[in-house]
Parts: structure tokens; C-alpha cells; sequence
């Protein structure tokens, strides 16, 4: 694991010329790579590297090269299968320095050029320099799992781990991108290839970035999970669906364990990370470790199914019930975080992963499972909407004054959510169901946008056209939710402490099985996750197989009617939105007004905001 960048030249110079921009880019990057520091300059190209020694300790510095050194590279990710590439590629005659898996990908490109990132099987964001051919690329994989942002225009191109390194390069510009900020109002994240700043974009996952000779950037697709057409699903019984599906997890879960340090195991109490645990078990050598956190909130405190977990397998468990300063720690987000990131699980996440750190460097984690296997209540409720249509309708006017909660599992919530979206096109009524703030509301905030973008959505969901309705909607989630929102949460959260955090569902094997599942192996009737359950039930309590969904959130309801409403109504104060001119002050203060009263549960809308004007001031810093 590491943190990369590089400037390129496109206008002929050379990139010496940028040196001390590119080691201030890479020294921003000491997070997630704190081990060592490398760069190279050759010709038009600068590339550098911090380093979070995770495999072959002694000799995985980066930048890495070929036996001649005609292509160089360097990587944030671990390639699973690199020791198959290896072997393979010395068959074929090439030659190794080192025993790790960067250097694989030299050889591998040299083998198969552009063809080499479909190969690869793993997380990684990677850039390649061919010095012959003057060719830049940038790959990365096929779910998003590890961030890659770039800037060009007619003189360079640049590219980084993340924002705060990219704002060093030379000639970068810090205006904010009016459509990037209507999709963070929207989503509370901003979904690539869009950024925080107009200058820059993430590249997708799945995709990479060339460019050939100082011409223009070109964007290829290398990889797109997604499901098959409905003809085309697997067929067989569900019990040989089940097994076949344990035996892929354990395999992913062998795989993300290679390491020449400790790993650990994010452990919140739920089926996802509680077969993760389960299955490490099987085949470590030690007792797994693992890290839960916990609230004094009884509906948000899931310590208690992290325990059977962990007394089950005899692993070696920490936990913290967390007491928290929500006001300091916010603050300590909008740093970590390199662009606005509303989504409150990020504050659980970055302190159990604080808590990891002081004890290993390698964790997994179970992001992804939901998408892939049918775990959100809007899956059953989108299974529900056409034959309650009517039913919403009239009851609407009732639901719409029920007094809100603060309870995790908010029934009120859930049914105003449900019966604004019911009587909506399949499309509409999923993002209705997650939306933030509506256009209408995102207009009177403030929002300048000229397009939606929720058009991003759009553009997905067309391209599996054919397919069966569910698997649709779940693969919208997995190709936006997942990797703009939840991989990156866990990605910043884990790398501010320099821990690396694996995610074995988001595995091209697993996924391949889970893809190409029928409905009722995702959601039967009203039971989500319905055959992953069943793979894992002879692994896990009985209490943790069936019981509700789990995940790292916070009480902010209660928060923000309790101890933070102070601190939020001084972040939020008109004084201070005028000052940035982002957000309309009258209107977040009507927000903050219905939500203290408890008539609405505007949390999450209220924590996006807070998340987006603490990162604003952040930026200075």
C-alpha cells in the first residue's frame, strides 16, 4: 500500500523542472506511505512513491522498473494473483530483483501493453511509465477500490492519490466545480470521474488513462462488473449455489491475508464482517485480532454481536465504546478527507481504525457485501413499491406527520422515505429513496449546477439494459454507492492512521458468483441477503445470521438535538455561510430549526453540510 503522483510533461519540457513540486506532492502523501520515499525523473515524466511496507519489506521500494529500465512503475493496491503473473512471466524469460508484486507490473505490461490491467486480480491504482514509447498510464481497478485523481491541460498532466497532493501541481487551479458540488448536496459524496474542483477528475473505476507522446488524455475501459442478461443466471439448486459461494469467500479471504505483517479484522457484529472473521479463522496461523466500537446508544451499539463473533473464534478482540468529542473528531474528518464526504459512518470507521493501527497494518473489512448480495432495505422495499403504489398514496398524508426518531433503525424515516418514492419509474424511485436533498431544495441551498447528476446514475443503469430489474438497481449501487462513497470512506479513514484496509467481497471471483445470481438468491420475500446467509449460517451464530443489517454508524440525531446542536449552529451560522459562499444561510438555518424540534429527521442532510463547510475552512491547512 502507498501513495503515488507524477507529472508528466505534454509540451515538449522536461519534467526536472517540476521536481520540487512533485517531492512537496509526494511528501503530502506520508499517510498512507510513511515506510519510505522513492521518485524517478525521466525525460517528461516525474513519478514518486511513499511506501506502507506490506509485502517483500526489504527490497519493495518504489519506484520499480524492468530489467532495462524502459518502463517504471509505481502502485497504491496489492495484486492478489502476482505470484501466478510471476511465475508466468519468468516462463517467458523475464527477470526479477524483488519478491513483491509492483514490480510484476512492469513485466506484465511489457508483456501484454495495454492489456496487462485486465489481468490483474486485487485493489490498485497504478501508473506506468513507457519511456520509448512516451506513453503515460494510469490503471485502476475494477471497483474503485483505490483512488486515482488527475489534472491536464495543454502543457502537463498530473495525477495523485488524492486532492491534497494534487493541488501541488504545477499550475493547479482550486475552483470548485458547480456540478460536483449539486452531486455532493444530492449523494453527501461526489462520484467520479467528477471532483471538488473543476481542474480535476478521478479516473473510474475500471478504466485507464493514456497518453501517448504529449497527445491527448484518452479514457479505456478495461473491466465493468455487472450483472449478465436474465437468461443468462446461474441456474443451479440453491444449495449448490451456497457452497460454491463459501468456497470462493474462503479463497478471497486466503488471498487479501498474504502479508508480511499482521492483519486484522474490522469486526461490527453483522453477517459480513462476522464471515470474514469466520473464515480467517480457518486459515490463519494465530488467532485473528479484531476491532469493534461500540455507543452508549442501545440501538446503535452492536458490541454485543461483535463478542459472540469473536468468543466463537477465540480471537484475540478490542473493543471501544465510544464517548465521543463528535466536535473535535469532525474537524479531524474534514482534514483526512480530501474532498466533502457527508456520510457520518466515516467518524466509527476512522476511530476503529485508529484503534487497529496501534496493533497491525493490514485490515479487512466487509464492504461490498450489501451491494452484491441484496443487503439494503431499499432492495425489498423496490420488490414492494409496485404493489403498494395505491396503498403509499393514501397513507402518505398520515406518514408525513409521524414524529421523528432517533433511532437507528427509524421506521418513520423509512416509511416518509417510502412513500415519496413509491408511485416513481424503478430508477427514480431507488434514488428517492437515498437522496439528500432534492433538486428543489438543492436549488433554494444554493446549488449553481446546469446538468444533474444524477444523470451519472442514468448512464449506468442504461448500460444493463436486459437484465433482471433487482440486479439493475443493485449494480447502480455498486458501481457508485460503493465505490464514491463507501470505499472511500474506508480508504481515507484507514489510511489516516497509514493502515491498509483490504475489502474480500470486492473480489473479481466473488464477484463473478454474486453477479450472476437469481433474484431469490438476493432478496426472497422480505429476507435480504437471503443465500450469502445461508452460505455462512453453519459459520456463524445464529444471532448474527439472522438478525439486521450492522455496519459502523453513529447516533448523530441524538447529537445534533443534544450536545453538538451548539456547535453546529456556529459552523452553520449565517455569519460563516456568508462568508463562504457555498450554502444559503436562511435555509440551512430553517434545516437546523425542524431538526432540533424534532419534527423531521434532517441528520444526514445536516451532517453533509457541517462535513461540507468544515472541509472548505480545512483547505487553508
Amino acid at each position: 500500500m502507498c501513495g503515488i503522483c507524477g507529472v508528466v510533461r505534454l509540451d515538449g519540457g522536461s519534467a526536472a523542472e517540476h521536481r520540487a513540486e512533485l517531492e512537496a506532492m509526494s511528501a503530502t502523501l506520508v499517510h498512507r506511505g510513511p515506510d519510505s520515499a522513492g521518485s524517478v525523473v525521466d525525460g517528461p515524466a516525474g513519478l514518486a512513491a511513499r511506501r506502507l511496507s506490506i509485502i517483500d519489506l526489504e527490497h519493495g521500494d518504489q519506484p520499480l522498473a524492468s530489467e532495462d529500465e524502459a518502463v517504471r512503475v509505481v502502485q497504491n493496491g496489492e495484486i492478489l494473483n502476482y505470484r501466478a503473473l510471476r511465475e508466468d512471466l519468468l516462463g517467458s524469460g523475464h527477470r526479477f530483483r524483488t519478491e513483491g508484486d509492483t514490480e510484476v507490473l512492469a513485466h506484465l505490461y511489457e508483456e501484454h501493453g495495454l492489456g496487462f490491467a485486465a489481468r490483474l486480480r486485487g485493489m490498485f491504482a497504478v501508473a506506468i511509465w513507457d519511456s520509448p514509447r512516451r506513453r503515460l498510464v494510469l490503471a485502476r481497478d475494477r471497483f474503485g477500490i483505490k483512488p486515482l485523481v488527475y489534472s491536464a491541460d495543454a502543457a502537463r498532466l498530473a495525477f495523485a492519490s488524492d486532492l491534497r497532493a494534487l493541488r501541488l501541481a504545477p499550475g493547479f487551479s482550486d475552483a470548485i466545480d458547480p456540478l460536483a458540488l449539486d452531486a455532493y448536496l444530492a449523494l453527501n459524496s461526489i462520484p467520479a470521474p467528477l471532483t471538488i474542483y473543476a481542474a480535476a477528475r478521478k479516473l473510474p473505476p475500471g478504466h485507464l488513462l493514456v497518453c501517448e507522446d504529449g497527445g491527448e488524455p484518452r479514457l479505456e475501459r478495461f473491466a465493468r462488473p455487472g450483472p449478465p442478461s436474465a437468461a443468462d443466471q446461474r441456474p443451479e439448486p440453491d444449495r449448490a449455489l451456497a457452497e460454491e459461494l463459501r468456497a470462493r469467500l474462503r479463497d478471497s479471504v486466503a488471498a487479501h491475508l498474504v502479508a508480511d505483517v499482521p492483519v486484522g479484522v474490522l469486526l461490527s457484529g453483522g453477517v459480513d464482517s462476522g464471515t470474514l472473521v469466520a473464515l480467517a479463522s480457518e486459515v490463519a496461523s494465530e488467532p485473528v485480532r479484531t476491532f469493534s466500537i461500540g455507543f452508549a446508544d442501545a440501538s446503535f451499539d452492536e458490541l454485543a454481536g461483535a463478542r459472540q463473533v469473536a468468543e466463537r473464534y477465540g480471537t484475540d478482540h478490542r473493543e471501544l465504546v465510544l464517548e465521543p468529542d463528535a466536535v473535535a473528531l469532525l474537524e479531524r474528518l474534514a482534514v483526512a478527507f480530501d474532498e466533502p464526504f457527508g456520510d457520518s459512518s466515516a467518524l466509527p470507521t476512522y476511530l476503529v481504525s485508529e484503534l487497529a493501527a496501534s496493533e497491525v497494518k493490514v485490515v479487512l473489512s466487509g464492504e461490498g457485501g450489501d451491494e452484491l448480495f441484496g443487503g439494503y432495505y431499499t432492495y425489498v422495499a423496490d420488490r414492494l413499491a409496485p404493489w403498494l403504489r395505491l396503498p403509499a398514496a393514501v397513507a402518505r398524508p398520515f406518514v408525513e406527520r409521524l414524529p421523528a426518531s432517533t433511532r437507528r433503525v427509524s421506521r418513520e424515516y423509512m416509511a416518509k422515505r417510502f412513500v415519496a418514492g413509491a408511485q416513481l419509474p424503478p430508477l427514480e424511485r431507488h434514488q428517492a429513496w437515498k437522496e439528500i436533498f432534492s433538486p428543489e431544495l438543492r436549488a433554494e441551498l444554493g446549488s449553481r449546477a446546469t446538468s444533474d447528476p444524477i444523470d451519472l446514475h442514468r448512464a449506468r443503469y442504461s448500460e444493463t439494459e436486459g437484465a433482471e430489474a433487482l440486479a439493475r438497481l443493485q449494480d447502480v449501487d455498486l458501481g457508485l454507492y460503493l465505490a464514491d462513497d463507501l470505499l472511500v470512506k474506508t480508504d481515507r479513514a484507514s489510511m489516516a492512521h497509514s493502515l491498509e484496509a483490504r475489502v474480500p467481497f470486492c473480489d473479481r471471483e466473488v464477484a463473478e458468483l454474486a453477479l450472476a445470481l437469481p433474484r431469490r438468491a438476493r432478496v426472497r420475500r422480505l429476507q435480504k441477503k437471503w443465500l450469502l446467509r445461508e452460505a455462512v449460517r453453519p459459520l456463524l451464530p445464529r444471532d448474527v445470521v439472522d438478525g439486521r443489517k450492522r455496519g459502523f454508524s453513529a447516533p448523530i440525531a441524538a447529537w445534533l438535538r443534544g450536545e453538538m446542536q451548539p456547535f453546529a449552529r456556529d459552523v452553520l451560522s449565517a455569519a460563516n455561510l456568508r462568508r463562504q459562499g457555498l450554502l444559503e444561510p436562511a435555509v440551512v438555518a430553517g434545516l437546523l430549526d425542524r431538526h432540533a424540534s424534532g419534527r423531521q429527521d434532517l441528520s444526514r442532510q445536516l451532517w453533509g453540510l457541517l462535513a461540507l463547510t468544515l472541509w472548505h475552512d480545512s483547505q487553508g491547512s
